[in-house]
């Protein structure tokens, strides 16, 4: 009885910890694409604190920015919501679409700052 009680509660701390590291941000490793039907190209590979460390980003919204009748929300941030939550696949009025959104925001930051990657295959590795 000891043994399967030790053992069901080991499964349950697993799962959990599975869980939790599975949706957390701060253990991201790729930008989720799933919302394309049929990528051309892999997943972005994207490591959330490591890179905001790397790049002295301390403040959520420098990339995740919230805009409300075309104007940015300087106070406001976007983290808890997908970038699909407001970009679709296709462009819309003032709103960019998706993959616009993601390389207007990753490299333009990266050509303004004049770091990191800006190539296609130096952020969609194979």
């Amino acid at each position: 009885m000891k043994k399967a009680a030790v053992f069901i509660f080991a499964i349950v701390v697993v799962s959990a910890f599975l869980f939790v590291s599975a949706y957390s941000q701060e253990e991201m490793t790729f930008v989720d694409n799933s919302v394309f039907t049929k990528p051309e190209r892999t997943p972005s590979i994207f490591r959330h604190d490591e890179h905001n460390e790397k790049a002295g980003i301390e403040e959520c919204n420098e990339c995740h920015h919230v805009y409300e009748d075309g104007k940015l929300l300087e106070d406001e941030s976007s983290e808890d919501q997908r970038c699909s939550d407001c970009h679709e696949l296709k462009s819309s009025g003032n709103t960019p679409a998706l993959i616009k959104a993601y390389h207007t925001n990753c490299k333009g930051c990266h050509l303004k700052e004049k770091k990191g990657p800006i190539m296609c295959g130096e952020c969609h590795l194979k």
